[in-house]
């Protein structure tokens, strides 16, 4: 990558500048109202259908509360990064992994996003290909569907953050309402059978096997919000934070009440409605059961139901943090705008619906390998530097972050190795690939790497050379030199 550092260096493009304080304007609702849609989608659902195969819908439940509230924590802690310092992942990530070396596992997090913008986007056209059919039953192609439901997102997303959120809090209400009516006239089916969803499971086990199936669904509801536990600083840069304040849950409010209340209590309702409709239909796919239940007009307003949750989950979870990921790989010259088409066209092209019969096993699979990432990222950020970080070298071409020729090699045999036992003990990924990569990266960069290659904030722990919102700091761009606090 032979660029130019200076006044068009890729390191400084503009969609990856710290976010000041002006500009963060999300705050609790709309987080919340963004989680309640980014909670519902149609995958949720093959974790509840996957789950009573095994055991009762009860433990279930308990099993999607506790890995929601685990994964919550995480997504909390790595949050940090966004709101103290107003850094999106991809910025943050050369820090543990360098300026040229953090763009391998970050493109790792935007094509896992890319897979889930376009199952989301496939399973939304589909519900809108049935809408459709029931008003016009001459109607039947979900490819036109896709192409214009595809296009109405990214142009949602391209839009800019506050259309996101906009969008959310429109949506939210409507979702609650009608997963209600779905989630009921699921179970009234049920009980006409004579039978209830929380007793119902297909082929009950017991003993290890069954404490192994608890486990699964755990580390499945884990590893499915992986992908966002690894970037949410791209996110969490625009949430509203109080300057000077110190206290670490107060900064960080917006986050924990969105990912430790609304996330788990919203993924909980979908695996309750997924196992509901695999009882009926024997699939996990709602449309699949609410074709068989309902119909007329009914059916049409649950399905677009299926539709907004698609859509609200893609704008914020899948689109917006990987657009950020490939602006920083492809340039400056690919603004934003162009990167959020990015994430269309290669979400399309690996035709991730053909892979959803496996669903389950793949989310256990991106838990391994993205789990690593963040056991790295909290490592570099809490116990390494501290919170504080030098932001001004994250944009220096030859600066302290450059380590072998852009890339730290500390972080690739962490997130290597961590990610391998993760997949070897690939029922309890996330927290294998977490605390293994998290350890080595911790002993080789303190005791070796960070002696040869010298970090000015573990030297100097400063807080006002190095924290941001805390101490009142803006971290602003000085297009010609370096970048400068500003508070």
């Amino acid at each position: 990558m032979g660029k130019n550092i200076g006044n068009n260096s890729y390191l400084k493009s503009p969609d990856l500048l710290p976010i000041n304080h002006r500009e963060r304007k999300i705050g609790v609702r709309g987080f919340f109202a963004m989680w309640v849609g980014m909670a519902i989608l149609l995958a949720t659902f093959d974790i509840g259908a996957s789950g009573v195969q095994s055991i009762s819908l009860p433990w279930v439940v308990l099993a999607t509360l506790l890995g929601c509230i685990a994964v919550g924590i995480f997504i909390s802690i790595v949050g940090d990064i966004g709101v103290e310092h107003g850094l999106s992942f991809p910025v943050y990530m050369r820090a543990p992994f360098g300026i040229l070396g953090t763009h391998i596992p970050s493109l790792a997090r935007a094509v896992t996003a890319s897979f889930w913008f376009g199952l989301n986007t496939y399973f939304g056209s589909t519900a809108i290909n049935s809408i459709i059919h029931t008003i016009n039953a001459g109607f039947d192609n979900w490819l036109l569907c896709y192409i214009i439901f595809a296009l109405v997102q990214l142009i949602n997303t391209a839009s800019g953050i506050k259309w996101v959120e906009r969008f959310a809090d429109f949506a939210a209400p409507i979702i609650i309402i009608l997963s209600l009516i779905i989630y009921h006239t699921l179970t009234s089916n049920i009980a006409e059978s004579g039978s209830s969803v929380w007793a119902w499971a297909e082929s009950p086990v017991t003993g290890g096997a069954a404490i192994t199936a608890f486990m699964v669904v755990i580390f499945a509801n884990m590893g499915f919000w992986a992908t966002l536990g690894c970037d949410i600083p791209t996110i969490s840069r625009f949430f509203k934070a109080p300057k000077y304040e110190r206290n670490w849950f107060k900064r960080n409010k917006t986050n924990l009440i969105g990912s430790l209340i609304a996330m788990p209590l919203t993924e909980t309702f979908m695996i309750m409605i997924g196992a509901a409709a695999f009882m009926i239909a024997g699939s996990s796919n709602p449309v699949i059961a609410l074709q068989e239940t309902a119909s007329g007009w009914m059916l049409a307003i649950l399905l677009l139901m299926i539709v907004l949750t698609q859509w609200s989950t893609n704008t914020a979870a899948n689109i917006v943090p990987a657009a950020a990921i490939f602006s920083n790989v492809l340039g400056p010259k690919v603004t934003n705008t162009i990167a959020v088409f990015v994430v269309g066209i290669v979400g399309t092209i690996i035709q991730p619906w053909s892979v959803y019969e496996i669903l389950t096993q793949a989310l256990l699979f991106f838990g391994a390998v993205l789990s690593a990432i963040s056991g790295i990222l909290v490592v570099d950020y809490y116990l390494l530097r501290k919170r504080r970080v030098n932001v001004q070298e994250l944009y220096q071409h030859k600066g302290q972050f450059t380590y072998h020729g852009g890339v730290n090699i500390v972080g690739f045999i962490a997130w290597v190795l961590g990610g391998f036992a993760a997949i070897l003990l690939m029922d309890y990924s996330f927290i294998v690939g977490f605390v293994v990569a998290g350890f080595i990266y911790y002993v080789l960069a303190k005791y070796w790497y960070f002696k040869k290659f010298p970090q000015e904030e573990m030297e100097d722990p400063n807080d006002e050379k190095y924290l941001g919102i805390t101490v009142g700091r803006d971290w602003v761009i000085d297009e010609d030199k370096r970048i400068v606090g500003r508070k």
